[in-house]
This record gives C-alpha cells, structure tokens and sequence, in this order.
C-alpha cells in the first residue's frame, strides 16, 4: 500500500482501522507531535466502497425522496473532503488512486442526478408512488402497518390501476410525451418493475408475521399484484410497442449523447462517440483487406465463401471439450515459449470447463471464460438449426482465438493476479482494461505469427470484425441511429455471424447487464495498449514480459491512468484525459 502522510485525527485512525465512524479531512487535526499515523489512499477507497455499499442496502427504494438525498448528501461529502488533502505531496501511486476515486465519486453523483432527471419526468407514468414511498417508509423504520387501512389503499391502487389501463388506449398528451421518447418509455418499465418488487418485499415482511395485517391485507394484496403485473405489460406493450411477454423481443436502453459523453469521460476516453465509429470503420477495413488475402490463400475471391468453408469445419458434439484443453494448452505453451508474461504454476493449474446450458446460449453463443471456460455447443434439446448455427459458429478456427482470449493470457490469468495485486482498486474495474487486455492479445498474437494457416486467419479475423463492429452498432444504438433488428442485420452482413448468434449478440449488448460502453471497450481498450506497448516495448525501453506483469500488477483502471503509472508521468489535481491513442485520425 502507498502511505499518504496526512495530518489525521482519530475519524482517520478508525478509517484506517476498519471503525464505523466516515473518514473527514474537515475535522480538527491533531499536530504532528501528536500523532505518527499515516493514512493511505487504499484504505480510503476501501472505506468509500464499504459505505456506499451499505448505504445502498439500506436505501434501496431508489424511487424514494430518501435515497436520492441521502446519496448526494453523501457523494457531496467525500468530495469535500478530498479537497482536503495536498494533492501536491502525494507520490505518483497515491495520485493515481486519488484521481481515480476523485473521478469515480463524480460519475456516481452525476448518474445519480441523471436518475433522478428521469425519474421527475416519468411520474405520471408510475400510479400510487406517493402511497408506496408511505408504506417503504414505514417499512424502513419498522412501523407497524394499520391492517385494515393497507388493506384500503391496496384496494384504491388496484381501481385506480384499472382505469390506467383503460386509459392507455387513448393515452393523455402527459404519457404521449413520455412514451414518444425511446429512453424514457423504457425507463418507465424499469422504473414499474423497480416499485413491483420493492412493494412485494414490503409484503413479504409483515405477511404471516403480523396477525391484523394478513387477515385485512392479504387478499387486496393479492389482487393487487395481478393488476399491477397486467399494467406493467400494458405499459410496455403500449410504450415499446411490442407484447412484454414476447421473449424474442430484444428491447434495450439508449441513453442518448449527452449521456453517453459523460461515461467516456468516466472512462477517460478523449474521443467523440463519432470519433470512435471513425476508428472502429478504419480498423474494419483493415479487417477486410485481411480477410481477403486469407481467402486468397484458400482459393476464393469472396471472403464470406471463405469464411463458410471454415465454418463448416466444425467438431462433432462431445468433441469439442478435448480440443478447447488443447487449445489452452497451445496457448499457454506459445506465450511461455517466447517470455511474453509471466504465468504462475497455480494459474495453469486451477482452471476448470463447463458446458453452457441452451437457455444461455440465446444470450451467449460463443465461449465465456475467467477461471472456468464455459463452453457454448448445442445440446440434443436444441432443433436441427440451432444445432447447425451452433456448431458452425464454434468451429475449431474461431474457436482457437476464443481460447486465448478467455483463459492465458486473457481473463484466467487477469482474475488469477486481480486478487492478489491491488484488489482495493476493484472499485474502478474497467471493461477498456479488462476485456481490452484480452483483445489486445489477439492483436500481438496475430502479429506474432500464431494464426499460421488461412483457416485460423479467418477465424482471428472473425472476431477482429465482430470487435470493430461492436462499437459501430452499440454506439449507434446508444445515439438511436440503428435499432436493434439493423444491428442484427448489420452482423449478419458485414461479419459474417449466424443469423441466431448475431441476435443472442445483440440480445447480449442491449437486454442483459451491460454498461452501454462494453461492447466497444474490447477493441478500443486493446487499441489503448497496444499503443502503449509500442511506447515501451516498441521503444526498446521495456521487454515484452516486464510490460505485461506491470500491467497485470496495477489491477483494472482506466488505460490513460495506466500509462500515467507505466511512463511516470506527472500528474496535477486538475488533470482531466487528453491521450488521443490512436494514431492518424
């Protein structure tokens, strides 16, 4: 850990110490003579997480007045107080990690504003929030509930739920106005989805346990919650225009430019959303004039007739578990051989397969990895053309970059050294560092020589493709210039994915957890490094194992605060990303 001297009073000493009390710069300090005490920015960090993870579960109504004054009372604090600290004394370590939380107590507090943005502009579509804040309240401060009046507004909320929906046949010039805007009209879903649940846990904690409220309560409740399921289903039906119950229906959340903006500024990226489809079409013409001379070499002019006769080269089901161990095996063997970085011996020990269930694989149909490689291929349970989209789709030639990618040195060995260098800065994990260092290897990899036949060239270049257009089609999903069915098309057309695979992809990009820069962090974090590799290892200055063990020893960050700590370069409290990594745009 990296010692911040500070002048500290006893709040420090509990921070450090793990105690209850909130670290602040703001109270009287002790002298010098009074105390030895160092307090490290680590500590600070770990101390931030662990109170806004707590303050998190105790306000979790995020639709309550409370959790939106309580969150900014609290990120207005840390800030205050981290002006406190003479930023000018601070070594290159504790800079960085000051920045770094700095930056990261910004971002919270502007999503938490942005929220709360949204939250006032779709009020009109969320009935009886005002009785539902009464009754999470009450919960909060274990209140005992009136039975017989619960019971009352329950009834109320239900006829009022009704006439709703009558309404949304013939909707007001209020919800007209919502639902005509994409982001608004889904956040009114999450929004219901969010109040459903909250309500049904507020009935889960007295029901059973006190005797006046689930005699009077129970049934009204019960009533209650079909009524809100069939609103809720209304509403999305009615702003989405698409039955909420369809389970083919792909239907994410663009957030706009201005909301995009401020997560590449979280992200310290020093480009344009434009920008970053620029380089993304650059990179994919690069793409395609090496797909082209891979499907030369095999005899076509065409690289997608290619790229079918590569597909169709696949294994037959319950082989591909042994050829993915050889895979991993190649792998591990071609980095080690040539000192590329160093892979401890527990690493190639501890990681472990397991096959993808078919409901997983509409949302991944390609290999996920870390320390245990789940392996996407069809199952007797599947139809016959899924079954032959998945099989073509795992082919042993776009396998073999997958491999790499998800186990050494790709996400195995990131995770294996994430847990035992600098786990505290956890709190600023990255897609661009971590899912950019396993796109990066494909970079250096192909470089090196290790794709030797055109059939492997095909299917790196496969997944070089898909990279680049992950950024065109999320970022112009997330700027509402592509709809989802066009991003499907646009990967079925332009990569070469089976139909099946590119919805699960888009699926995947849009209607699971994902932030909505994700996708494009692969190509545009690897981008990031490799450009840094050239400024040390290319240089001369760094070997090739010394620059990927500094990296992996750092933990996950923003890449420009990376190359900050690799190039030691100075740092200023103001410092805001300027690095403009990619070179001739």
């Amino acid at each position: 850990m990296f010692a911040l001297v500070w002048l500290v009073d006893s709040t420090v000493t509990d921070a450090v110490a793990g105690g209850s009390r909130r670290w602040s710069a703001s109270e009287p300090t002790k002298t010098t003579e009074q105390t030895a005490d160092k307090i490290s920015l680590p500590a600070l960090i770990e101390h931030f997480a662990a109170d806004r993870d707590s303050l998190e579960k105790k306000y979790e109504f995020k639709l309550a007045p409370n959790y939106g004054s309580r969150m900014g009372q609290f990120y207005r604090a840390w800030t205050a107080d981290l002006t406190k600290i003479d930023f000018s004394q601070l070594d290159l370590d504790a800079k960085i990690d000051y920045l770094l939380l700095r930056d990261r107590i910004t971002y919270l507090a502007r999503t938490l504003e942005l929220e709360m943005q949204q939250d006032a502009a779709v009020l009109a579509a969320l009935p009886g929030l005002p009785l539902v804040v009464q009754l999470w309240e009450a919960r909060l401060t274990v209140t005992r509930p009136d039975g017989a009046e619960t019971a009352g507004h329950y009834e109320r909320l239900r006829i009022e739920l009704v006439q709703r929906q009558k309404n949304l046949r013939e909707p007001s010039s209020e919800l007209k106005t919502i639902f005509a805007d994409p982001t608004l009209a889904l956040w009114v879903t999450k929004r219901l989805q969010h109040q459903m649940q909250t309500m049904e846990n507020i009935h889960r904690f007295y029901d059973g346990y006190d005797p006046d409220y689930s005699w009077w309560a129970r049934k009204p409740w019960e009533d209650l919650q079909k009524e809100m399921r069939a609103y809720a289903q209304a509403v999305r039906q009615s702003a989405l225009g698409r039955s909420g119950e369809d389970p083919d229906a792909i239907v994410g959340l663009p957030i706009g430019e201005a909301a995009l903006q401020a997560e590449l500024r979280n992200a310290m990226i020093a480009y344009t959303p434009a920008e970053l489809v620029q380089i993304a079409e650059r990179e994919m013409a690069w793409c395609d004039t090496e797909m082209d001379k891979a499907a030369k070499e095999l005899g076509f002019d065409d690289w997608r007739a290619a790229q079918e006769v590569v597909k169709n080269r696949f294994v037959p089901p319950g082989d591909q578990p042994k050829l993915i161990v050889d895979m991993a095996q190649e792998a591990i063997d071609y980095i080690t051989a040539r000192d590329l970085v160093t892979v401890p011996d527990l690493a190639r020990e501890v990681w472990r397969t397991q096959m993808m269930s078919p409901e997983r694989q509409r949302v991944s149909p390609f290999f996920l990895g870390g320390d245990t490689i789940i392996i996407s291929y069809p199952t007797d349970a599947m139809t016959h053309e899924e079954k032959l989209m998945s099989l073509r789709g795992n082919n042993p030639h776009f396998s073999r970059a997958v491999v790499h990618h998800e186990l050494i040195p790709g996400h195995h060995l990131q995770q294996f050294m994430l847990k035992r260098h600098k786990p505290y800065r956890s709190e600023f994990a990255t897609p661009f560092w971590m899912e950019g260092w396993a796109l990066y290897w494909e970079m250096l990899l192909w470089d090196m020589g290790f794709a030797e036949t055109p059939e492997d060239k095909i299917g790196m270049l496969f997944w070089r493709k898909h990279r680049c257009a992950r950024i065109i089609f999320s970022l112009n999903y997330h700027l509402k210039r592509m709809t989802p069915d066009q991003c499907i098309e646009y990967l079925v057309d332009r990569v070469g994915h089976e139909r099946n695979n590119a919805t699960a992809e888009v699926r995947r990009s849009f209607a699971g957890s994902y932030g909505p820069l994700y996708q494009a962090a692969y190509m545009l974090g690897g981008l990031q490094i490799r450009q840094l590799h050239q400024e040390l290892v290319g240089s001369g200055k760094w070997t090739n194992r010394k620059f990927h063990d500094a990296i992996l020893q750092e933990h996950s960050m923003p890449i420009e605060m990376l190359r900050a700590k690799l190039l030691d370069l100075p740092l200023e409290s103001n410092w805001q990303p300027a690095w403009r990594f990619y070179q001739g745009l």
